[in-house]
């Protein structure tokens, strides 16, 4: 397979003997990591990797919101810091996961094939949303996904539930709630797809930026492996992540904001849309643009500068403050 690659070749010759991956020590995140290692290996078969696992802020933290831990860096922190010190040689992220500002020194190089972006409605007694009663409860720490579905179902009861899928699933199966709302791909990914009871729809909860993509950090300076993790990136889903993540940030948006950005291709026609309001949910906008793939850029500061305009970065600004 190399003698396709042979740039590469004299990588794995004279320095790289083992790739370190980072990964969170998670059931989940060790999953995207061996699935980036097999990704890696199916293309360079002399290629030796190392799963290299690491439990974060984020993970040691079950009680804490996001907000009082610093946002989305509690889950990457650690990992960063071991790809800076080259203590790993990339890490393996939910792009879900990733702050909109990296370190200096890093880079996100690779995404790859996006799984099902969308959430799971997943419940022992009601087989979707709209089967729910007055007053019944769901789990679900996100602002975002409580918002949105509140607004359709204002009169079910939100109550916050933290840790992994497993943990979740848990607590949804002792009685805790009566559903929770989960990610499409993380419950895919873990063998668990009959839990679902409904994949609800993009336009009724959009989803949170990166939501069911991998992506692979590196180092800036690390030229042959950003070159040896470009191979398995999927041209599509980067650009569609990194539309979303461009307009998050634009917008100065965290994950503890209820706020949804959304891009996705087809054919050769790219769509984005984005949800935000404020934290009680009296000032919402529901924005979208669309437009040819050649035309991302523009469509994405299209999109930025419309939701400007009607207020997004004050609705955002009122709920950091």
């Amino acid at each position: 397979m190399l003698t396709s690659f042979p740039i590469l070749a004299l990588l794995f010759e004279n320095c790289m003997k083992n790739l370190k991956i980072a990964t969170r020590n998670s059931t989940l995140a060790l999953w995207q990591a061996n699935h980036i290692k097999n990704l890696l290996v199916s293309k360079y078969d002399d290629l030796s990797c190392e799963i290299v696992p690491f439990v974060t802020k984020g993970d040691r933290d079950k009680n804490s919101s996001l907000k009082n831990m610093g946002g989305k860096g509690a889950f990457v922190k650690e990992l960063e810091l071991a790809l800076i010190q080259k203590r790993a040689d990339i890490a393996v992220h939910s792009m879900k996961d990733v702050p909109a500002i990296l370190p200096n020194e890093l880079e996100i190089s690779a995404i790859t094939a996006r799984q099902n972006p969308l959430d799971a409605f997943i419940s022992n007694k009601y087989e979707q949303l709209s089967d729910m009663p007055d007053g019944a409860n769901i789990g679900s720490s996100s602002m975002r996904r409580l918002r949105q579905i509140g607004l359709l179902y204002p009169k079910l009861i939100f109550s916050d539930i933290r840790g992994n899928i497993e943990t979740r699933l848990k607590k949804l199966d002792s009685g805790e709630h009566d559903a929770i709302v989960l990610a499409v791909a993380g419950i895919e990914r873990l063998g668990l797809s009959s839990r679902i009871r409904q994949v609800i729809d993009e336009n009724a909860c959009v989803p949170a930026a990166g939501q069911g993509a991998i992506g692979i950090e590196v180092r800036k300076d690390a030229d042959e492996i950003k070159d040896l993790v470009f191979s398995v990136n999927d041209k599509d889903s980067f650009a569609c992540v990194e539309a979303e993540r461009k307009v998050g940030l634009e917008l100065g948006a965290s994950c503890d904001l209820p706020i949804g950005i959304f891009a996705s291709v087809s054919r050769q026609s790219f769509r984005i849309q984005v949800f935000v309001c404020d934290e009680k949910g009296q000032n919402l906008i529901r924005e979208s643009v669309s437009g040819g793939y050649e035309n991302i850029s523009d469509l994405t500061e299209e999109l930025v500068t419309t939701l400007r305009k009607k207020g997004g970065t004050e609705i955002i600004g009122q709920r950091k403050g």
